[in-house]
């Protein structure tokens, strides 16, 4: 990858190499996935004029820790009821915007080259994004959706975590790791080129 770097024109622009580029589909396309399948689970059953203005999501929690890390509860312990209550009412637009995000990422791609229809980067050129300031928050907010669900996969919640994932001799687990480590530099090239 070929680092974040600012435009004249006041956008930023960065040169990911085919596969990365295809790797980073992939991972904003799962993550979509993953909320609309959980925003597909919900129905409205209750409030009529709550469904009707689309406030009537889920109250409880989701099973998968990737969601309930990425829409976790508002309160804990005694404060669960305010919590589902909270939950019912936000959860929905919360997905709504953390896929806007991810798909914002899949939209920079696709104009440097991604094909959505194949699932993959037409060819093996290299692919650039060029990113105006709400293209730039997006993929900050969904580069760190993708690499909390990729932490809580592989069980990071501190340094050490990530330490022992690094040399960890599971090929995959290590594999896993390194993805999380190069969306870390991708996040931290955008944002040093913002300060």
């Amino acid at each position: 990858m070929k680092p974040f770097s600012r435009r004249r024109r006041g956008g930023v622009t960065a040169t990911f190499d085919a596969g990365e580029a295809a790797l980073l589909a992939n991972l904003a396309r799962q993550v979509i996935e993953l909320l609309r399948d959980r925003h597909g689970e919900s129905v409205a059953d209750s409030d009529p004029l709550a469904a009707q203005l689309g406030l009537d999501g889920p109250s409880l929690p989701p099973e998968d820790p990737v969601l309930r890390r990425l829409l976790p509860d508002a309160y804990s312990g005694e404060e669960s009821g305010e919590s589902g209550e909270f939950r019912r009412y936000t959860e929905q637009s919360l997905t709504a915007a953390k896929v806007s995000h991810a798909e914002a990422v899949l939209s920079s791609l696709v104009v440097g080259g991604y094909d959505p229809d194949a699932g993959e980067i037409r060819g093996q050129e290299p692919v650039e994004v060029e990113l105006g300031p709400e293209a730039v928050q997006a993929w900050l907010k969904s580069l760190t959706d993708i690499r909390l669900a990729i932490a809580v996969r592989l069980g990071i919640e501190t340094e050490e975590d990530a330490a022992r994932v690094a040399v960890s001799d599971d090929d995959a687990v290590a594999a896993m790791g390194d993805v999380y480590d190069w969306l870390g530099y991708v996040q931290e090239s955008l944002v040093s080129v913002l300060g």
